[in-house]
């Protein structure tokens, strides 16, 4: 599972979900991307089951990026735990995931075979998703 090796912070707050995505919005690496549709946090257990699928869709083959890092700790208190005595620990790592986030990529396969492994691991996310092409954003970018 994805999380940070260290942090400065063990414990920040909660944070919004507003506006859209001005960093990494485009497929840099890859020729395929899944691109997010609505904000969400992404947890790091999600981040992995939606990597396995891919992964397994291909059989090994190409290549896959992740793109995004959960690098937000989401507190919780213990059950049946009084108000007041602080903020809880530390139990997952989320991603801030907003509208228009390309959040895994993938290079060396077929585009309906990137496609359909896409459309296996949006399966996995929360969230609403879009399979895109690198050709996508090099004609949004001409006009």
């Amino acid at each position: 599972m994805l999380m940070p090796k260290r942090v400065k912070y063990r414990r920040v707050q909660r944070g919004r979900l507003k506006g859209k995505a001005l960093r990494g919005n485009t497929v840099s690496d890859g020729s395929y991307g899944l691109v997010a549709l609505e904000p969400a946090w992404i947890t790091s257990n999600q981040i992995e089951a939606a990597r396995i699928a891919m992964t397994r869709y291909v059989k090994r083959g190409g290549r896959v990026w992740i793109k995004i890092f959960p690098d937000k700790p989401i507190t919780e208190k213990p059950a049946e735990t009084r108000m007041g005595s602080g903020k809880g620990s530390p139990e997952y790592w989320v991603a801030v995931v907003k509208p228009g986030r390309v959040m895994f990529e993938m290079d060396g396969i077929p585009e309906d075979q990137a496609k359909e492994a896409m459309r296996l691991a949006s399966h996995k996310l929360p969230i609403k998703c879009k399979f895109v092409t690198k050709q996508d954003f090099e004609t949004n970018e001409e006009a």
